[in-house]
């Protein structure tokens, strides 16, 4: 699957991708831990309505109505049992942040990363497994780091979980094209494919 995976496209074709093949079940256990709060965290401020961890208004939200608490997750309490658990990493010195420099989050670098984990869910996919990709080990970065090696120049992009899936989804509820396409500009016209 990382065969596959590695032709994604990536900004000048560097490739600033690195995975983490996690086996060891207590480097598992470590990163399920501290994924754990994370996703209690999710869970808690998105029962209140608000979208969890946005960098745009109503960023600056405080956990005021609710407190987080141990909300169950058959993926982080089962960690260990996971088929195949990867953690991808983005190389910050060969990926281009054409956005760095504005007033807002940079984005623009996971155009080089995500293609590549998109890749391996497809290629999962394509051998009959399922996937699972998150970001939550993304905000234990600092802890995360000491666990997995990870150097000072890289920044956790996601987390991959392969299985065997129950079924295999062939229908996904999604919004139609013209609720997210506009032409020529974003107050244009709905585009409707």
């Amino acid at each position: 699957m990382l065969d596959d995976a590695r032709f994604a496209p990536s900004g000048g074709n560097r490739q600033g991708w690195r995975v983490v093949v996690v086996k060891s079940a207590a480097k598992r256990r470590a990163i399920g831990d501290l994924m754990k709060p994370v996703w209690d965290e999710y869970v808690a401020i998105g029962s209140t309505g608000v979208t969890p961890f946005t960098a745009a208004p109503p960023a600056n939200y405080a956990l005021t109505t609710v407190t987080p608490g141990h909300t169950p997750n058959d993926l982080l309490d089962n960690i260990v049992d996971v088929p195949v658990v990867l953690v991808v990493a983005a190389d910050l010195g060969c990926i281009a942040m054409m956005d760095k420099d504005l007033e807002r989050p940079a984005i623009t670098g996971g155009g080089s990363i995500y293609p590549f984990c998109w890749n391996v869910l497809l290629s999962a996919r394509s051998r009959g497994l399922g996937g699972v990709m998150t970001t939550f080990l993304s905000r234990a970065e600092p802890l995360a780091a000491s666990v997995l090696g990870l150097p000072p120049t890289y920044a956790l992009a996601s987390t991959i979980f392969l299985g065997h899936p129950v079924h295999q989804p062939t229908k996904l509820k999604r919004a139609a094209v013209e609720t997210f396409a506009t032409i020529d500009s974003f107050d244009g016209s709905p585009f409707a494919g």
